[in-house]
């Protein structure tokens, strides 16, 4: 039996604007409205804003919040001392593979937020709940609210005009900080690699602000620019770049696991220690081929007729103007590479998986 699609608050939006609706884990949501390319370039050149009320929002609250945080994830969130901070970090099992990737919001020791991936949030709930046994805490999901990105270089000068009395504060927001006003979230984070917001707040007000935005002359972005975007930025995807079977060492996560101090026992940190003392076998690459083709998720590396590793994600960079991907590889994979694309194979440039920052391509990768 197929479960019914589930409409975010700004379904009847994405349909009075064209939006092209698929599926995504379940959830209708538009791919693009007026196409990619120009949706992606909206976002590097001025502002795109995206609906994202499909990711999952879950508050965890009480006294023993942050011991079970400490258990939970793989960064220490004994880093966010300051109310309002947030923190990137994986989840993962007994064996190191990742759960999900997922943000960290800090308010005060018994009082925390974190925004999980809509495709894992069944799984995730129930990892979480299991694992908070007799702790004294609440797990609380929080469907009743909505969640904008607004993205792109003229992101804050839009959102402090919508938000006009709040517009000094949002202003000195640093990346990973946040503005918290009742139900309302402003943080200062994003999936493109780009300057932007993401806010969490009531459906209805999430209506208000998006048509807001829009008619003062943001461009609606759907899932195609959204994954152009975070894959120029070298921003691993769930299920994709990253999933149970693949270690944070493995995906270019490393940073993202806080060994210290030594006796946070948190899940996975056994399995992360031998992996680390035998030497991680793989290793995640940007690739850069030089010719008019596409990548796509799945294809095969070689390395002098040997096959290497295997693309994660791939597409053709709109900024760029060249196929780029990322891929799983064996540590001997150097410069370069080739890549099998429709039996044919084509020499790839192995880059740091970063392509883009601030609009521009970085060194080595044009």
């Amino acid at each position: 039996m197929t479960s019914a699609a589930q409409h975010t608050p700004l379904y009847q939006q994405h349909l009075d604007l064209n939006g092209q609706i698929v599926d995504f884990a379940g959830w209708q949501l538009p791919a693009r409205y007026q196409g990619v390319m120009e949706e992606h370039h909206a976002v590097r050149r001025q502002a795109g804003l995206f609906d994202v009320s499909h990711m999952t929002i879950v508050d965890i609250t009480g006294a023993e919040a942050a011991v079970l945080l400490r258990k939970l994830v793989a960064n220490n969130i004994d880093k966010l001392t300051i109310p309002g901070k947030a923190l990137y970090t994986c989840m993962l099992n007994e064996q190191g593979g990742i759960l999900d990737d997922l943000i960290v919001y800090f308010f005060a020791d018994d009082d925390y937020r974190i925004v999980v991936n809509a495709a894992t949030r069944a799984q995730d709930l129930d990892w979480i709940n299991q694992q908070a046994g007799s702790f004294s805490v609440n797990i609380t999901e929080r469907p009743e609210l909505a969640l904008l990105a607004l993205q792109g270089p003229q992101a804050e000068t839009h959102l402090t005009q919508q938000l006009a009395a709040h517009a000094d504060t949002i202003q000195a927001l640093k990346p990973f900080n946040t503005l918290r006003e009742g139900d309302t979230i402003i943080a200062r984070t994003g999936y493109t690699g780009e300057d932007g917001f993401e806010i969490m707040l009531p459906a209805a007000q999430a209506v208000r602000l998006w048509q807001a935005l829009i008619q003062a002359g943001v461009t609606p972005c759907g899932l195609g620019a959204r994954d152009t975007l975070r894959l120029e930025a070298g921003m691993c995807l769930y299920g994709q770049d990253m999933d149970a079977s693949v270690s944070p060492l493995e995906c270019g996560l490393s940073w993202t696991v806080a060994w210290e101090p030594d006796t946070r026992d948190f899940i996975g940190r056994q399995a992360l220690s031998e992996q680390k003392q035998q030497g991680v076998k793989h290793k995640l690459v940007g690739l850069v081929i030089d010719q008019r083709t596409v990548m796509r998720s799945g294809y095969k590396v070689f390395l002098d007729d040997r096959q290497v590793g295997i693309v994660t994600s791939g597409t053709f960079s709109p900024t760029i103007e060249k196929p780029i991907g990322m891929a799983r590889v064996s540590r001997e994979v150097q410069d370069h590479c080739e890549v099998e694309i429709r039996g044919k194979r084509y020499n790839a440039r192995v880059v740091k998986p970063m392509f883009v920052r601030k609009g521009q391509a970085l060194d080595g990768v044009a």
